[in-house]
């Protein structure tokens, strides 16, 4: 049982004390919402950041600029 512990801890040590392997990610400092917007969703994009507001629209924003490229308006269903 102890080997397993040292062998999990080295491991561990292993793992986390290399190098960062995975960059971080490019988010533009702030974002302006139009209006009074206010954000329910957030999700990502390979150069893209999407928000997804309570006014029934999707805010297409450029990942390193912060600034706005498209606007969507979701349509509800009854």
């Amino acid at each position: 049982m102890i080997v397993g512990v040292v062998v999990i801890v080295a491991l561990l040590v292993i793992r986390f004390s290399g190098e960062e392997r995975t960059p971080p990610l490019a988010l533009p400092e702030s974002i302006d919402l139009p209006g009074e917007a206010r954000a329910t969703a957030v999700t990502l994009g390979d150069d893209w950041l999407a928000v997804v507001t309570e006014d029934d629209r999707i805010l297409i924003y450029d990942r390193v600029s912060g600034s706005l490229r498209q606007t969507v308006d979701i349509e509800r269903q009854n």
